[in-house]
């Protein structure tokens, strides 16, 4: 079962006197968008999870439909740019890629306001680190459920590379790659590197079939399976066979990881906007009225079209 590709675009960071989380964000191309099935033909419940949220979809269902059909039909003047009265597949895409812009700006933000304590528009280490750790510093003996110093070593490699003029302090932009590292070009080393390093489990600085299987399929899956393994492991093992070690060495470098995570020849937005179209354009003109649109209401109200679903439960907005 090949997968959709999901970008982990939050770096979950936890402040105060809060413990940082375990496990950084990761870009892995295997974790599944929803554990629902995704059959279109029998409901959208795949796509509402997966572009809202499984508490998103839930707060969406609470909204009256003729209401969200009426904002619906506002964002779609928004999207149609040239003002044709039609949607394009490129207005569908450039919009979702402005959607995701919007949620990654809010996001550095929101976390922006914690971490600039002495409020100079910057962000050193110092700060960072003070007010992530700061608990653990102070006291490394008194939680040990985590390595935290191994965890602010991760961190810290993050920062120096978003920092792009070496002095460990984080403009706007440099904390922005910091935070959502797989949106910048030059973060792709550490993203790869940090990828490893979270399914690499013998430490050998490379990801073989059963790490790659593993980090997908995990032992409590498999013993709640049982001998009853699912289809999409086998399929899983093929396309790690065929396409995901490409020297046939049976384990996967840095550049086959590079590959597999951040594929150079797949943008999210034009495949999300090509799905939107394939599933709204009645008359298969290449393009979509606000009719057809409003028509297959219950597809783009699980879509990244509707700034997953919060742009239509702002009422300011509308």
């Amino acid at each position: 079962m090949m997968r959709s590709l999901w970008v982990c675009l939050a770096l979950c960071v936890v402040v105060g006197s809060s413990k940082p989380t375990e496990k950084k964000s990761r870009v892995h191309e295997e974790e599944p968008l929803s554990r629902l099935e995704h059959d279109d033909n029998k409901n959208f419940d795949y796509d509402h999870e997966a572009f809202l949220g499984h508490d998103q979809a839930q707060t969406f269902d609470q909204l009256p439909q003729e209401e969200s059909k009426r904002r619906l039909g506002v964002i779609v003047d928004q999207m149609d740019s040239d003002s044709d009265g039609f949607v394009s597949e490129e207005e569908l895409k450039l919009w979702i890629k402005s959607v995701q812009r919007k949620h990654v700006y809010e996001s550095v933000e929101r976390q922006w306001k914690d971490f600039d304590m002495n409020d100079d528009g910057l962000i050193s280490w110092e700060e960072y680190k003070n007010i992530t750790y700061g608990t653990y510093l102070d006291d490394p003996q008194a939680n040990l459920e985590y390595n935290y110093t191994a965890m602010m070593v991760r961190d810290e490699r993050r920062f120096r590379a978003a920092d792009t003029n070496r002095d460990l302090i984080a403009d706007k932009l440099e904390f922005t790659a910091f935070l959502h590292p797989e949106e910048h070009e030059h973060m792709k080393d550490v993203v790869v590197q940090e990828t490893i390093e979270d399914i690499d489990r013998n430490g050998d600085g490379f990801i073989d079939l059963n790490e790659y299987i593993g980090d997908m399929y995990t032992a409590e899956d498999q013993a709640r399976d049982q001998a009853a393994e699912p289809e999409w492991v086998e399929s899983e093992r093929q396309q790690f066979a065929e396409f995901r070690d490409k020297n046939k060495d049976g384990k996967m470098d840095k550049e086959e990881t590079l590959d597999w995570i951040l594929p150079a020849d797949y943008d999210h937005a034009e495949a999300e906007a090509k799905h939107l179209l394939h599933e709204s354009d009645a008359n298969q003109d290449g393009k979509l009225s606000k009719k057809e649109i409003l028509d297959k209401f219950e597809v783009f109200v699980g879509s990244q079209v509707t700034d997953f679903g919060e742009a239509l439960l702002r009422h300011d907005e509308f």
